[in-house]
């Protein structure tokens, strides 16, 4: 008996203007079918999804041809409403809640149970008053399928962002009619564990006969969970395998289109000796969910400084309290001088640069174009990028200044986009981490605060990435402090790596200590240390 089709995606082509982004792409979901979709970012997977979704800018901007059918039915979806409709669940790569609300508001948000009352009695259903007990339950049952322990009536405001994706999760499963789940990038804010427990109700989910199309960068959890794979490049279908005659290096390969070099080895760089650029002395920072309790190092001039850990242990607060992004105390001392804290202004005036790991809210300009993203910071900080209006005491931007360097940033990184006047907002979430890397390379840093560089971003955008930071290292000069979630990135690229726990730091480590000491930092074993 043939497997049953949930849906099926045939010859869709998709053009932006006359820049073509999907090219005769075909795939198709049997029913209880876990389906991967991997690509580099800007082949095309996100523009396929909203084309699935029915999302307006798809409509906004021309259309596609191509035909969906979803359930046997061919669709055509006019908005996310239809496709919801048709029984299609969507979790974005960035988060579709609403803060000020409850988890049960926001499960059940446009589906509120209602029930009558004397108004509505003559005046109609519209007026019906909503049925709380009832929101409170459905919301109680779907956080209960996905094992997650929180009250359904707690504010998500402050919410850690691992809660957020299980709560999109939970919206999404509570449709009674869902029959194929999408997610794009559903484990890239998760930890470890929490990735585990995502994994694992995927399974249970397409046991109970939900098909998923599972989007991610991440081809170990790919491999764990598949049924099939397709691969997309450069908007066009390369390859659609079972995952069991699939290879981890086959398909990576086949994604970025050549074969992927290794990461150089962590090294000595360019330190010099013991010089140290930036003393960190009993440092606090109030950052929710990334305290920081009285913390203590130094990094040499030249070198690569790691900080990894757990999430939530504090990591993140680092560079953010170092920036003034968060209140902090303590002492900061940089190239000789103190630096105020709480201050970002006096911190990017003593040369301290961050690439924050919250590219839409803190490091970009999302309708800007990507010119003036790369640009912006280096006119306000910098004085760079302006000219002298003739013999008069004004200065005006110099706009092929600007051109000329995105355009070299953008062959540099090469980020995947029409042209440097695109908006930002337009590119994929790897090309706009690429772009929060340009601005802060254009920013010429002393030291060079790097928070989860990697973050949501394909395997050969990666490696791109990284290369891109050594070679500053490297060549220019400039200090790194590089903050990471994957410890193998931290080995493959610093000089020494500091473990943090509960907000302190618990060893100072190099990258080819053995995993067990790693290993005994990040469970609080390590022993407290400050150098």
């Amino acid at each position: 008996m043939a497997a049953e089709r949930v849906l099926e995606i045939k010859n869709v082509s998709k053009c932006y203007g006359d820049n073509p982004v999907l090219n005769q792409v075909s795939l198709s979901v049997n029913r209880g079918e876990i389906h991967a979709l991997v690509g580099e970012n800007g082949a095309g997977k996100s523009t396929l999804m909203n084309i699935l979704f029915g999302m307006p800018v798809i409509h906004e901007t021309g259309g596609f041809t191509g035909e969906i059918w979803v359930n046997g039915n061919k669709a055509e979806f006019k908005s996310p409403r239809d496709a919801m409709k048709a029984g299609i669940g969507m979790v974005h790569q960035e988060f579709m809640l609403l803060p000020g609300f409850s988890v049960a508001e926001n499960v059940k948000l446009n589906r509120e149970p209602t029930k009558p009352n004397l108004i509505s009695r003559v005046a109609g259903q519209k007026l019906e008053s909503l049925d709380r007990r009832q929101m409170g339950l459905d919301t109680r049952q779907a956080l209960d399928r996905i094992d997650m322990d929180v009250d359904e009536w707690l504010p998500l405001v402050g919410m850690p962002v691992g809660h957020r994706q299980f709560i999109e999760i939970a919206r999404e499963i509570d449709k009674t009619d869902l029959s194929l789940l999408v997610l794009d990038e559903p484990t890239a804010v998760l930890t470890e564990t929490e990735a585990s427990s995502l994994l694992a109700i995927l399974k249970h989910l397409a046991e109970s006969g939900v098909s998923a199309l599972f989007i991610s960068h991440r081809l170990d959890e790919v491999f764990e969970v598949a049924d099939t794979i397709t691969v997309l490049r450069d908007g066009e279908v390369v390859c659609t395998v079972p995952k069991k005659e699939a290879r981890m290096e086959t398909i990576a390969e086949l994604m970025v289109g050549r074969k992927l070099g290794k990461l150089k080895s962590a090294g000595p760089g360019r330190a010099g000796g013991n010089q140290a650029i930036l003393e960190v002395k009993n440092l606090s920072v109030d950052m929710p969910g990334e305290y920081v309790n009285n913390v203590s190092f130094s990094v040499r001039k030249g070198e690569i400084f790691g900080i990894g850990g757990l999430a939530g242990h504090g990591k993140l607060g680092v560079a953010n309290g170092l920036m003034g992004l968060y209140r902090a105390s303590g002492t900061v001392i940089c190239d000789g001088k103190e630096i105020p804290l709480n201050d970002p202004n006096a911190a990017l005036e003593a040369g301290l640069v961050l690439l924050s790991e919250d590219r839409r809210g803190v490091g970009l300009l999302l309708d800007e174009s990507i010119e003036n993203n790369i640009a912006m910071p280096s006119i306000v900080g910098r004085n760079k990028f302006v000219r002298r209006l003739g013999p008069l005491p004004v200065s005006i931007e110099d706009r092929k200044a600007i051109r000329k360097h995105a355009e070299n940033m953008i062959s540099l990184l090469d980020i995947k986009c029409t042209g440097p006047e695109q908006a930002v907002r337009r590119l994929s979430g790897g090309n706009q981490q690429k772009v929060c890397v340009a601005k802060a390379i254009t920013m010429e840093p002393k030291v060079l605060l790097v928070s989860e560089p990697t973050r949501g971003i394909d395997i050969g955008a990666k490696e791109r990435v990284l290369n891109v930071i050594r070679q500053l290292n490297e060549e220019k000069g400039i200090t790194v402090v590089m903050t990471s979630s994957e410890l193998a990135e931290l080995r493959s690229m610093c000089d020494r790596i500091a473990i943090m726990y509960n907000g302190k730091i618990q060893g100072i480590l190099s990258p080819d200590a053995p995993d067990a000491e790693f290993g005994l930092c990040m469970a609080g074993g390590g022993g407290e240390a400050n150098d």
